[in-house]
């Protein structure tokens, strides 16, 4: 946790194959307005790696049950990947405990559910550096990748470090969750954030969360892919600040 402990509280929920740390470059900004809470998501960087299957609620409640222990009733979410996943499980089936909600280069429904039950299965056999070249290519844009590789190989480094049995099972998370029938159900305010050059998230999904949650702003970032996160932290971080800092003003 970092920034005022008297301040809103806004919860970073990361993306498949990262730690808290994905968010390090935007935690200075934040943590001058918000109570951040940034956690790693079962299986990965200092959590339990509990035994599989996973399921979305799991990863949902784990958020829950975490802000009951440090006695956070309610709070904005800003999810990346399958973080916004677990975000917008939360808002739609806890919507009590959620403030504003921010979902970045995240689907209700991932496409190729095939091709992730594969991805679970080569880590199973090979580990996470079997595919973290992989991983890391669709993280960011050529040209980002060309001009920050020490930012592309802190990352590498990142996936590959990953417990294979958390990573695995977050795999088949993705792959089976689809939050489609329960994006009417989410009443929190809501930006979506995505990446014009984001191979995994197509531009039909980032349209079935504007139609599916009322009154949904969207950005599409220019030069971005998946991790925009990283790729454009001052932008994000801008974008999250000014969406979560009206609900002040409007008080």
């Amino acid at each position: 946790m970092d920034g005022p402990p008297d301040a809103p509280a806004l919860v970073l929920s990361n993306s498949l194959g990262s730690t808290l740390a994905i968010w390090d470059r935007l935690l200075p900004e934040l943590a001058r307005h918000f109570r951040v809470i940034r956690y790693d998501l079962r299986g990965h960087g200092a959590s339990p790696v509990p035994a599989p299957p996973y399921a979305i609620e799991d990863l949902g409640t784990d958020v829950l049950e975490l802000l009951d222990r440090i006695d956070v009733p309610r709070a904005h979410l800003c999810g990346v990947s399958i973080g916004g996943l677990v975000s917008m499980w939360i808002a739609a089936h806890a919507p009590d405990r959620v403030e504003r909600l921010v979902l970045c280069c995240t689907s209700p429904r991932f496409p190729s559910p095939e091709a992730w039950f594969e991805r679970a299965a080569t880590v199973r056999a090979e580990g996470t550096e079997a595919v973290a070249d992989a991983v890391v290519a669709r993280w960011f844009t050529a040209g980002y990748a060309a001009r920050h590789p020490g930012v592309v190989d802190e990352m590498r480094a990142m996936i590959a470090s990953t417990p294979a049995v958390g990573y695995a099972a977050c795999c088949e998370v993705v792959g089976t969750a689809d939050l489609r029938p329960d994006l009417t159900s989410i009443r929190a305010t809501t930006l979506v954030v995505a990446g014009a050059d984001d191979p995994a998230v197509p531009a039909d999904d980032v349209d079935a969360l504007a139609r599916g949650i009322p009154g949904t702003r969207v950005v599409v970032l220019p030069d971005a892919a998946h991790l925009a996160i990283a790729e454009q932290p001052e932008r994000v971080t801008e974008l999250i600040g000014d969406h979560l800092r009206a609900t002040e003003e409007e008080g």
